[in-house]
């Protein structure tokens, strides 16, 4: 038997413990009941009689409460964005059935804010950023606050334009890497942080910048070299970490600690007592990459998780969909991820980068093209299924500090993924996944308790299918191609 995945201790307890636990070992009860012929079924023990394992906080989501021009290409004047483009129905049609999954309480956790893209007013000094339009910050705290999202992941895209050497949002870089430059810039960010609050959005995670070590590119961007991102990283984070404590701070926001910028800040213990989280983009990666490659070993104990999710290419699938899934699984089961980001809860229809980009669309008040969803209203969004079906059986089913178990597999295969968790209300669940476009997967499962589990399928053109009750130990589940189930317990 191969235990998913042995753990090791997390540092920040304000994230979710991981609580130290060996390797289970004990015999599958399915042992001789399948052929090993095909990868067809396979074998499976949730150690529910284990200690806990780890800590999930929730699953995150971007939001673009501005415009982009279509492909990401340029920051259109137009006022364009979500909420501010939906009805007042449409907006709690959002916040409940996408934001909380149909949750009676809460469903996603974390909103990512772009900012200097998706929140880029400016004060008369352009060194302060503020909404762009009248009511920006308030839409942002009434949709948290509505949807019981708990807090931004305050992140930017790029500095307010007056720090920066072209003086614009688009490309460029900081005018000085000098310390009294520095702490000034340092100083405005905890100020736009201060801004955000005092106009009623909670803060729960901050980044420097987003994705530093690219080339400009046609929309909202900075660049850091590693010494340049090393240095404005100790000037600015120890301030935010004094006005915030509270607040988890990552970096690189690309790379973790992997890439030369994060190299740079993982070089200087001090430096790192400011680190609270790796963050990596592995987007639209094949799931089986949290299986092979390596994000912990250089972590210093800090957690690392995947804050950016998405397909480049504009295009989703079936296959995606079930890949999704497991991307999140995996992070979670093989890197110890407490968190997961999708990229966009919306995106309007006219953009190019909409099919991989979103979970939903919407048409704004503008939009008068009915060749594109020519039954979806003005100021009303929609489903984009192959995206949203592989992120919503989590959002719903996955609470908040959820605490994950081990499940000792007859054989680790990459189309057929299992991962398993207990509610902060104690209730048994777990999710099963078949990737395999053309035949079914029969799951072997020992539950290792005599209670009823209730099934539920999502895949492509599936969300929340009921299937009805199994009773353990002992479950025989087929599940078909391009599915995924969770399977709840009622005890």
């Amino acid at each position: 038997m191969s235990p998913q995945h042995a753990r090791r201790p997390s540092r920040r307890a304000i994230l979710g413990g991981i609580a130290a636990a060996g390797a289970a070992t004990a015999a599958s009860p399915f042992a001789g009941l399948f052929s090993a012929q095909a990868a067809t079924a396979g074998n499976y023990v949730i150690r529910f009689d284990k200690s806990r394992q780890q800590t999930i906080l929730g699953l995150g989501f971007e939001i673009q409460s501005d415009s982009i021009g279509s492909g990401n290409n340029g920051l259109p004047d137009t006022v364009s964005g979500v909420p501010y483009d939906l009805t007042d129905s449409e907006r709690t049609r959002f916040y409940n059935e996408m934001l909380k999954a149909g949750r009676s309480d809460r469903g996603f956790r974390y909103c990512r804010l772009a900012m200097g893209l998706y929140y880029r007013g400016l004060d008369s000094s352009q060194k302060f950023m503020r909404g762009r339009y009248p009511g920006q910050t308030a839409l942002l705290a009434d949709m948290c606050d509505k949807a019981g999202i708990e807090g931004m992941a305050v992140e930017y895209w790029s500095p307010a334009p007056a720090w920066k050497d072209n003086n614009a949002y688009i490309g460029g870089k900081l005018k000085s890497f000098e310390p009294a430059f520095l702490d000034e810039f340092g100083d405005a960010l905890v100020a736009d942080l201060d801004y955000l609050v005092a106009g009623g959005c909670r803060i729960s995670e901050w980044g420097l910048q987003n994705e530093a070590v690219l080339s400009p590119r046609t929309y909202s961007s900075a660049t850091y070299t590693a010494d340049e991102y090393y240095k404005t990283f100790k000037a600015v984070a120890p301030k935010i970490r004094a006005k915030y404590p509270d607040v988890r701070i990552h970096a690189e926001s690309y790379d973790g600690w992997k890439g030369s910028l994060g190299k740079a800040i993982a070089a200087d213990p001090e430096v790192m007592k400011y680190v609270d989280a790796w963050s990596f983009h592995r987007i639209g990666a094949d799931s089986n990459q949290q299986m092979d490659a390596d994000f912990t070993s250089g972590a210093q104990g800090k957690l690392v998780y995947n804050n950016e999710f998405e397909y480049l290419d504009n295009k989703t699938s079936d296959w995606r969909c079930i890949n999704t899934a497991q991307s999140i699984m995996n992070w979670m089961v093989f890197q110890d991820s407490p968190t997961w980001y999708w990229l966009h809860a919306l995106k309007p229809i006219a953009n190019a980068e909409a099919a991989g980009y979103s979970l939903g669309f919407w048409r704004p008040p503008h939009d008068t093209d009915y060749s594109r969803f020519p039954d979806l209203k003005p100021g009303h969004w929609t489903w984009n299924p192959k995206n949203w079906n592989g992120v919503a059986g989590f959002v719903k089913y996955l609470p908040w500090d959820s605490v994950r178990y081990m499940v000792d597999e007859s054989t680790r295969l990459k189309d057929q993924r299992i991962m398993a968790w207990k509610t902060p209300s104690g209730k048994p669940v777990f999710a099963v996944t078949n990737r395999s476009a053309t035949e079914s997967f029969t799951f072997g499962v020992d539950t290792q308790t005599s209670g009823s589990f209730e099934g539920r399928r999502y895949g492509p053109a599936t969300n929340n299918k009921a299937l009805g009750l199994k009773s353990g130990p002992q479950l025989s589940l087929t599940v078909p191609p391009l599915s995924i189930e969770f399977w709840i317990g009622n005890s």
